[in-house]
């Protein structure tokens, strides 16, 4: 692996759609949700430092969460630690990266990646990673992994790429993004064979994000860009409590990448889920022959199919002719809901939010 390349995992995220478990203080990514013994952030971590050097590899999380990061991650120095006094969305914080990163290293290449992801085929992922770290090393292009998909989900964003442009390694430039699309236009993406899952997995080098930045985003450019005589340094904190004050909560995919004409985008296979909803954790846990998954807790079904329950280990649940449900148990709230549903927990956890105030989220 070339010795400029680093790795930003995003560990700021709150996962409101993995409620009741996934709390403010304790989001999902801090949590072993897939019962391994590993949390997902530690699961992340583990997988970058198998082709990438520690001192290369940085956390970028919110400032109440930095106490967290440090137990889970003990190896980490401090300035491996980006912390994020506001939650600002995706863009300031690479631009946080970019401008960080680049008074360190200006050759540097970097890999933006969210830290609660499943990965099956750790290999797969390491050789798509190094492909597109060799090539956005060496050309000013803004990279991005693109997961082939295996059923027109209605959940993940896509990306069309070029399919009569041919490049190196297979690799494609990008005709465009899409937000989360209808089950019929996912069907006709997914029948096209022109269309990806976008995975937010993104690789560059700085100075061509920097570069994209003050193309299309100079308001984020010039303020992160103003850091470059504090970053790294003791007043690096001070700087960026100012500069998140004035940004705007805004991802990285409307800020650069609908806009910029130099998207690439590699397809790769490697078992990838973004684990974003309970549903989709009960998709990737092995189940009994009536296809409940049992994750956690002393269980009990009669006549359950299709069913996943999430429980302290120190309480029996017993189940009774429940079909595609998921019940999921924790100190001071439960939830049951069809697991077909289960995209709405966000709008849950906001209404919990404006009817009972922070005490349950």
């Amino acid at each position: 692996m070339n010795e400029h390349v680093y790795v930003a995992i995003m560990a700021g995220g709150v996962g409101t759609r993995f409620w009741p478990l996934s709390r403010r203080n304790q989001p999902k990514q801090f949590l072993d949700v897939l019962q391994n013994g590993q949390t997902l952030l530690q699961a992340t971590y583990n997988r970058f430092a198998q082709f990438i050097p520690e001192s290369h590899i940085y956390i970028i999380t919110s400032l109440e969460h930095v106490t967290l990061v440090k137990e889970q991650l003990p190896n980490l120095a401090f300035q491996q630690i980006l912390a994020e006094p506001q939650r600002r969305n995706t863009a300031p914080c690479i631009a946080y990266m970019a401008n960080k990163l680049a008074t360190l290293d200006e050759n540097a290449t970097f890999i933006v990646s969210p830290s609660d992801h499943l990965i099956d085929d750790v290999p797969a992922y390491i050789k798509a990673l190094q492909v597109a770290t060799d090539y956005a090393a060496s050309n000013p292009v803004l990279m991005t992994l693109g997961i082939a998909p295996t059923m027109p989900h209605t959940g993940y964003g896509y990306i069309q790429f070029d399919t009569d442009d041919y490049m190196p390694n297979n690799i494609h430039k990008v005709k465009n993004f899409t937000e989360k699309p209808s089950q019929q236009i996912a069907q006709a993406f997914f029948s096209s064979n022109e269309f990806l899952w976008n995975a937010g997995i993104f690789v560059w080098n700085v100075k061509t994000i920097c570069e994209a930045f003050k193309m299309y985003h100079p308001e984020l450019y010039e303020l992160f860009n103003q850091g470059l005589p504090y970053y790294n340094k003791l007043d690096e904190a001070t700087f960026i409590a100012h500069a998140y004050a004035q940004c705007p909560n805004i991802s990285i995919d409307y800020a650069i990448m609908e806009y910029a004409k130099n998207t690439c985008v590699l397809p790769a296979s490697f078992g990838w889920s973004d684990l974003g909803t309970w549903a989709s954790l009960w998709d990737k846990l092995p189940k009994d022959t009536n296809g409940n998954a049992p994750a956690s807790g002393k269980l009990l079904r009669y006549d359950c199919e299709n069913c996943l329950v999430v429980a302290p280990e120190n309480k029996i649940v017993v189940l009774q002719g429940l079909q595609d449900y998921c019940v999921i148990d924790s100190d001071n709230a439960l939830l049951i809901c069809k697991i077909e549903e289960v995209q709405t927990t966000s709008n849950i956890y906001n209404d919990i939010k404006r009817t009972y105030g922070d005490t349950y989220i």
